[in-house]
Parts: C-alpha cells; structure tokens; sequence
C-alpha cells in the first residue's frame, strides 16, 4: 500500500514534464496511474470481503510506539476506489478544460499531490498518520483552492479554507492524542477493542468534542460551511474532485472510522444529529438563493453532507447503510454535475443561470450527461440516486422519527429544486447572447461526466453488484455483520410514495422559484450576518491585534528587544526559582584555589574598564582581555579544546574591531552618562540572574551527569575515541549540521555583499567625505548618518 501512494507521488512530480512533453493529452497518460491503482484495489475486492488483513506497517519510532500503518478494509476500500476512480476521470477532464494552458503541468501535480494525502488518510490505521494525512489534505487543497493566484479572490477563497480547516485540525490533534492515550495505542484498529472504556472515561466528552469539531470544519458542516462555497473560485476540475467526491468528505469518514471506538452514546447522539440536520436542511435552502452554477452545487453538496452526518449519527445498522449508499451516489452525480457546470463555463464563459440557455442544442452530450447526473440527485428511477433515497428514507422511517423524516424530504425537495437551476434553465430556457457561440468541447471535457453519469445509471440497474462493498464497509463502521440487500424497486410503499412526493415537490418550487427570489430578498439582511460575517470580523480582529501588538513589540529600536528578552527571562527565572536559588546557594559550601579567584578579578576589572574606557582601543582590548581569561577558565575546568577555540576566535575578534572601529567616528558620544548608568544596571542584575541560575543547576542534578554516557559509547556507538568529536558528528549531528548551515548562509551573505560593486558613491560615502572637509558636523551628526540612525534625546541613544 505503500507503494500505491509512492507511485501517485512520483506521477505527480513527472507530471508537469509530462505537460510540456505531450501537453493536454498527458491526462490521458496521467490517468493511467490512478486506473491501475483502482484496478489493484478492484483486486483485493474478495479479501476484503472475507475479513482478510490487508495491511502495511512500519516501526517509524518504536522507543515512543509511534507507527506508519495502513490498513485495508471495507470502508477504506469504498473511499478509495472513489479517490482513484474519480481522480483518474479528473485528470483527463483537467486536460481538455486547462488545454494550451502553461499551468496544467502543475495542477495535474497538485491533484496527484491532493489524491495521494487523501488516499493515504481513508488508508491509515494508525491516529497520528492519519493527522499526518489529514493536514496534507489541507495543505494541498490550498493550493488547489489559490490555483488562479493572481486573483485577489483565489487567494482570499484558499486562505479561508485553510484557516477554517488548519483550525479545525489544530483542534483535532489533542482529541486524538487524548483519545490515543486513554485507548493505550494509536493503533484504530486496537482502540475499536477498548471501546467501553474509551466510552466511559472521564475524558470522553472532551475528546469527542474536539474530532468533531476537526471533522466538522473539514466537511463544511454548519457553522462552518461558509467556506464551501467561496472556494469555487478555483477552477472547475478541482471543485469536481475536492468538493464532491473527496476532501469535503474526509469528516464524514473521520466520524465513520471513529465510530466503533466512540459511537453509540447519548453524547455522539446529539453532538452529531443537530448539526447534520441543521446542515442538510440550511444546504439546500441556500442552494436556492444562488444564481452561479458552481455555487448551487456548493451549497446542495453542504446539504448532502449533512445528511451523511445526521445519518452517521444516528448510528442504527439502516442508517450507517443508507449514509454509504448516499455517499457513493452523491460522488456519482455531483462529480458529474460540476464538471457539466465547467463544460457550460469552460464553452461560454458563464456561470450565471439568468444569462444561460439554449445549450441543449449546442452541447448535445454535455446535455445528456447533465440529465443522468440531474436524474440520480433528483432520485429518479432507474439511477443509484434512487436507490440511495429509498434506502434512506426506509432507514428514518423505522426510527419513526418525524423530525429528522420531514427534515429529510425538505432537504431533498430543495435539491430537486436546484436540479432545475441546474439541469434544465441552462440547457431548455431561450438562447441569451452569452451562449450564442456555445459549442461542444472534446471527448476529454464530456467523456468524465458522461462516464460518471452512465456508472450511476448501471448502479442503479445493478445495485446488487454494491451491495457486498456496502455491507463490507457497514462491518468496518459497525464492528459486525450488517445484512445489506439494495434492489432497485421494493412494491409500491410508504417509501416510494415518499420518493414521489418529493420528487412532485421539487418540481413544483422550481416552477415557483420566483416567489423564493422576494423571500430570500426579505432574509438578505439577516443571511448577511451569518457565520461568514463573523469569520470576516473575527480575521479583521486578528489582524488589527497584530498590528497593535507589533507597533509596540517591533517599534524598530535594537535596544527595546533587547530589554524585552532579558526582562522576561530575568522575571521567568526568578518567579520560578526564585526560593529554591537561595535556598541551594545559602547551603552550597565556596569551594575555590587563589589563581581561580585572581583569573575571574581580571575579567571583572577587564570588563569595568571596557565600559569605562574613553578611546574605542582601550574598550577592544580590555574585551580581548575578557575573552580569553574566559578561555583561561575552560583551560582551568578541563576544557582545552574549547580553550583554544577561544583563543582563536578571540584573537580574530579582536582584530576584526579594530579593523572595523579604526574606520567608525567616535561613538561614545551617542550614550549619556544616565543611559550608561541605567545600562549597567539592567547588565548586572542578568548576569548575577545568569550566574546564580548555573550555581543553582549545578546542585540540583537528579541522575548521573550525560558525560558518563557520551564517555561509555564513544567508541560502541560512535565508533570514536575523541569524545568531542563524537558528541558533534554522532549524538548532535543535527544540532552539527544546523550550525554549519548557518555559518555557510552567513558566509554567503558575506560573499554577496563584499562582491557588491555600487555604480556611484552612496549618500554616506559623501556625507562622510563631506565631513572630513567641514568643521560646522559634528561627529555625532556623521554617526547618525552612518549607522541611519537618529537618536532621540528621550530615549538616550543606541
């Protein structure tokens, strides 16, 4: 399994070399890839159905039983057939719609990209991957999202997305950690085991309220579905592949894989059907309110979304059936719906439903292709979305439920409904002068819908050849067998007087859709203010906090940072150590020789005379002194490696100042004698802070000092007898290796700007020139111009 996932990553980093070898007709080739990974999962299909293990592990971190797994079962399975079968039909169609386009090289690699996350998420055994997958799914949809980057409303549309459902998963990862450390494994498979206790731990409620609130961001349930449907502003194959059939559908199998280990109680009851309903019902009356294609398809897919949820939540075995017939017509009909919907766009630039019509004759195949698509959402026989409906409808009605029955056929009233908007005013109403020029497009832009549509017909004719695949993935969510027995007709009943209500109450609201437009009129004022309003109030908030925080905290003085750093630490460190450092220091007995005592007198007197010193000669070299009675201690301590790297890089220190202050006008006219005083202070009171912090660890060490254990595996695990050497290219090879990557990007920055060669003198260059020749500048005024800085007299100077 792992291999399906390194195969799709390495077809997508081909694949913009595959654009400029072959151009658009690479989504044919590009497709392959995911076929035969559907073709394998098609493979495993008996496995999977005989309760056989199809997994793959890896031991990543075994001192902290951290894991890669995968694991294959009946809900997987279902997901990733719908991942690889449909992401092959999207990039095919990516090609025809993006044909000529220099971008479509990377948008097949952000789908290959985006396919593989969510392959890896519906495949991950283990909680931790799962996350791992879950946040690359978001991270790649931003970018899918934010495509047309040049666009202020791509970028606004992506960041939205990213920040509802990057939030959402900042949520999500402690309920998972949570729930990993109540369950003893991070293994889901395992935790399904330890259930009840999961259940009926003191933390349950907790963590059940932070993965919903992961899955709910993720699969646009309310009130977080605003997001849905500003991120059709990317371009059409990836609302078709994201916001239909996969991303927008990750919540809803978060909730399915968890439900063994969590569902089944009071808490997962109303935690979960409320705001399913809410969403179903509150998707498809907004549906109505759109005019642009895409954004009707949005908002019916956040009211199917909601059925799934409410359905989930519910939990009974006729339920958790229906939700996976739904789920699998859903990705069936609205892939093929919002690719009609790019078809329409892609041939005449419009999306507007008031500005279309006529295209039944243009577009003859893209019209049939919208018909089965229209069909099966609308749950017509003979299509699967009939199927699904009744099954559906029979699951509530023997709740006997009416709440959630009413809310259900409302729902499905308003999708039929948007069908119309849909299916039939672009396609039947009068020709307008946008779609005088309509035309069809290639087999790769009416291929994918019409393939989508024809699958949904034969499911429908066939339901029992998913009827095995449904019952396997009602195992996986239910924990045992579940009889599943779809048929296409079941007698005339309640359940099909149902579907023919619904169906006459469509059809009805759509011919009565003008009378909806003077409604919603009315309810604008109060829509406006919903949860997108707040979304939009709360980032201003955001951003006018930061604004004001970093006008304060990065007013752009040197000094100010510097005195924020040492007055944290210095308040830190005695707020938490405060008593035990007296305490450790009153009893820690002085235990020094006379040279050590005379060596530590000289860097004291060394370093007052290089506060006090009048020249910039004496300041340097009384520093010089401090360096190396330092070096001087290391030498004392056992330390001479680290001694002659002091003296060294003193040395060389040393003569750098000189170098560099030889060329600088006199400086030590830009401090006065208050701020020097005040500066002394704030430097003793860190340093004796620093110094009684050392004394203090020093007396506190619980366990043998780490010497020992780099000494006793140098040469075992090092394979080296120079500790020193060991230590830095073993044990802190990272630590190692970040140094020298800063060194060598200091190095760089050196190089660069010692190679810099200024066609003319700069500013600085004349006014020091300048002053050289005129008595009337003062040496603070060629300070000032240059270090480009202008002291304040309130605030005393560098």
């Amino acid at each position: 399994m792992f291999l399906w996932l390194l195969v799709i990553l390495t077809a997508g980093i081909l694949a913009p070399a595959v654009n400029r070898l072959i151009g658009s007709r690479g989504g044919w080739c590009l497709a392959l890839v995911p076929a035969g990974v559907f073709t394998y999962l098609l493979k495993l299909w008996p496995s999977v159905m005989d309760q056989q293990e199809v997994s793959a592990y890896i031991d990543w971190v075994p001192t902290l039983n951290l894991a890669v797994s995968l694991r294959l079962d009946g809900l997987s399975l279902l997901f990733g057939l719908m991942v690889t079968g449909i992401g092959a039909l999207i990039l095919v169609y990516a090609g025809g719609y993006l044909k000529g386009d220099d971008r479509l090289g990377r948008l097949w690699m952000l789908l290959l990209f985006f396919m593989t996350a969510m392959l890896g998420l519906v495949l991950a055994d283990n909680l931790l991957t799962l996350f791992i997958f879950w946040e690359l799914t978001s991270i790649t949809s931003y970018l899918l999202i934010g495509f047309n980057s040049d666009r202020p409303e791509s970028r606004a549309s992506a960041l939205q997305a990213l920040l509802v459902t990057g939030g959402g998963g900042l949520i999500l990862l402690p309920g998972l950690l949570l729930l990993g450390v109540v369950g003893n494994s991070f293994e889901i498979s395992t935790l399904a085991g330890n259930a009840e206790a999961i259940r009926q731990h003191s933390l349950y409620a907790p963590i059940l309220l932070m993965i919903l609130i992961g899955a709910f961001t993720k699969s646009a349930q309310f009130p977080f579905h605003f997001w849905l449907p500003n991120a059709m502003a990317a371009p059409t194959p990836i609302s078709a592949y994201l916001h239909s059939a996969t991303m927008v559908k990750a919540g809803v199998y978060l909730i399915a894989r968890l439900h063994p280990v969590l569902g089944g109680t009071t808490e997962w009851f109303w935690m979960i059907v409320p705001v399913g309903t809410i969403t179903m019902v509150l998707g498809a009356v907004l549906a109505l309110r759109a005019t642009d294609l895409k954004q009707i398809l949005a908002y019916a897919t956040i009211s199917v979304l909601g059925t799934l949820t409410m359905l989930l939540g519910i939990g009974t075995e006729a339920t958790l059936t229906a939700a996976l017939a739904v789920l699998v017509a859903h990705a069936f009909y609205k892939g093929g719906l919002f690719m009609v919907a790019g078809a329409v766009d892609h041939a005449v630039h419009e999306r507007d439903i008031h500005k279309l019509g006529g295209l039944r004759s243009a577009m003859p195949v893209t019209f049939v292709a919208a018909c089965l698509a229209g069909f099966s959402m609308s749950g017509v026989l003979p299509t699967f979305g009939f199927v699904a409906k009744e099954t559906w409808y029979e699951a509530i009605g023997h709740l006997a439920e009416i709440p959630f029955l009413t809310a259900s056929i409302l729902s499905n009233i308003g999708l039929v409904a948007a069908v119309g908007l849909v299916c039939i005013k672009p396609f039947f109403a009068q020709r307008t002068d946008a779609t005088q020029k309509a035309h069809e497009g290639g087999p790769a832009m009416w291929g994918p819908p019409l393939g989508l549509g024809i699958g949904g017909l034969l499911l429908g004719l066939m339901p029992a050849r998913i009827s095995e695949l449904l019952a396997a993935g009602s195992h996986a969510v239910t924990g045992h067998e579940v009889p599943v027995h779809l048929a296409l007709w079941h007698g005339v009943n309640v359940t099909l007087l149902l579907s023919l209500l619904t169906l006459a109450g469509g059809i009805a609201l759509y011919w009565q859709r003008h009378r909806l437009e003077g409604i919603y009129a009315k309810l604008n004022p109060v829509i406006q203010y919903g949860p997108s309003w707040i979304y939009a109030w709360l980032l201003k908030s955001v951003n006018q906090l930061a604004r004001g925080q970093t006008a304060i905290l990065q007013n752009g003085y040197l000094r100010f940072y510097l005195y924020t750093m040492i007055g944290i630490t210095v308040f830190s460190v005695w707020t938490a150590l405060g008593d035990k450092i007296f305490s450790n220091l009153e009893s820690t007995p002085l235990d020094y020789r006379v040279h050590e005592v005379l060596l530590v007198g000289l860097i004291l007197a060394a370093a007052f005379a290089a506060v006090r010193a009048k020249t910039w000669l004496l300041a340097v070299g009384s520093l010089g002194i401090v360096g190396f009675g330092v070096a001087g201690i290391f030498v004392l301590f056992g330390a001479p490696d680290l001694a002659m790297t002091q003296f060294v890089i003193e040395t060389l220190t040393v003569l750098l100042f000189v170098m560099a202050f030889s060329r600088l006008p006199e400086f030590r006219r830009l401090s006065s004698n208050r701020t020097r005083g005040r500066d002394a202070l704030i430097a003793i009171v860190t340093g004796a802070t620093i110094s009684a912090l050392l004394m203090f660890a020093m007396t506190v060490r619980a366990d043998r000092p780490v010497s020992e254990y780099y000494v006793a595996n140098s040469v075992t695990e090092g394979h080296g007898r120079n500790v020193v050497n060991v230590i830095l290219v073993d044990f802190r090879a990272l630590d190692t290796l970040g140094e020298i990557t800063v060194l060598a990007i200091a190095a760089i920055g050196v190089y660069s700007l010692l190679m810099l060669r200024p066609p003319k003198r700069t500013e600085i260059e004349a006014a020091l020139d300048e002053s050289s020749d005129d008595s009337t500048m003062t040496d603070t005024h060629t300070a000032q111009l240059a270090t480009g800085f202008s002291p304040d007299p309130d605030q005393e100077g560098v």
